[in-house]
């Protein structure tokens, strides 16, 4: 496989429609070896600029490129290794699922013939794959388009809300799928607003509000890097609570539930914190049942960020 460091880089990309800009001056980098979430509401321009990375849609201004090739120039060569579903996976519901990934086959190179038993198997739809395809509920619908990706042997996959109609059990197998490709060194970009499953499921983020990236980086970076607070379970959470707020690194203590909640001064490491309030507590003899050190969500930081609290414009 191809070892340039980024799958896909745009830089200024822009869409307009009618003079609405969709997607505006996009600038991105997706990491080789990832599962990268594009992450953003309903119409903040996701779908759009997929469609323009595929060739389905021509930017307004702009550059990009997959897999170290540049669009539109050598986009059928790029194509060739990559797997993609955007919006919903249709397929000809009187054909079965073995028979729809028969005639995507047929349109690629012919090993992607001898990928197709492996393709199901691979997303749990051996059983299923001699059904008709009307007979699929949305999630089954959902992973045979993962199976018809798999038809390219892609080095990146990418996904426009593939987690839309599965249950609880469902996003879970998707999400140990998402992984186990990453372990094969394959790259998945999940464009999506769910924000929780985007946080369990993909190592680096963009978040995208108005057409515009807003930020980018690590999970752990967009969820605002260092702990801020701490959560302690204790035989007298209202002593505990009094012990934890004379410490110096200590901002604010709250009870929640019988849990106290301790929120830590900016400049304050959680670890020195948690060491330090944990003595404390101790040693005035109240029993320490539990100690967390909490880090923010990236929904948290989501609603920080984006307009829809009128934070960024």
């Amino acid at each position: 496989m191809n070892t340039d460091s980024s799958v896909v880089e745009t830089e200024g990309l822009t869409k307009r429609f009618d003079g609405k800009v969709v997607v505006d001056s996009v600038d991105l980098r997706i990491p080789r070896g990832s599962a990268f979430g594009y992450l953003g509401p309903n119409g903040a321009g996701k779908t759009t600029l997929i469609r323009m990375l595929l060739g389905l849609t021509e930017p307004t201004s702009g550059s990009m490129s997959l897999l170290g090739r540049p669009l539109p120039r050598e986009r059928a060569a790029a194509l060739a290794r990559v797997g993609a579903i955007v919006d919903e996976p249709r397929f000809h519901g009187h054909m079965t699922g073995r028979q729809n990934l028969l005639m995507l086959a047929a349109a690629r190179e012919p090993a992607a013939h001898g990928r197709i038993d492996g393709a199901l198997a691979r997303v749990g739809l051996s059983g299923r794959a001699d059904d008709a395809v009307s007979q699929y509920s949305m999630g089954m619908r959902q992973r045979l388009g993962i199976a018809s990706c798999l038809l390219a042997d892609p080095e990146l996959l990418i996904l426009d809300e593939p987690m839309n109609g599965l249950d609880p059990a469902g996003m879970l197998e998707f999400r140990e799928l998402i992984r186990s490709f990453v372990d094969e060194g394959r790259t998945v970009v999940l464009s999506s607003h769910l924000l929780d499953e985007i946080e369990r499921t993909c190592d680096a983020a963009a978040i995208v509000d108005r057409g515009r990236v807003v930020m980018q980086g690590s999970i752990t970076e967009l969820a605002g890097g260092q702990a801020r607070s701490l959560r302690l379970v204790t035989s007298d959470p209202t002593r505990s609570s009094v012990i934890a707020s004379v410490d110096p690194l200590v901002e604010q203590v709250t009870h929640d539930s019988g849990d106290v909640l301790v929120a830590l001064r900016p400049e304050a490491s959680a670890e020195r914190a948690a060491a330090t309030i944990s003595r404390s507590v101790i040693e005035a003899g109240v029993d320490l049942y539990e100690l967390e050190i909490e880090h923010a969500s990236l929904e948290q930081r989501f609603l920080e960020i984006t307009s829809r609290l009128g934070v960024a414009a």
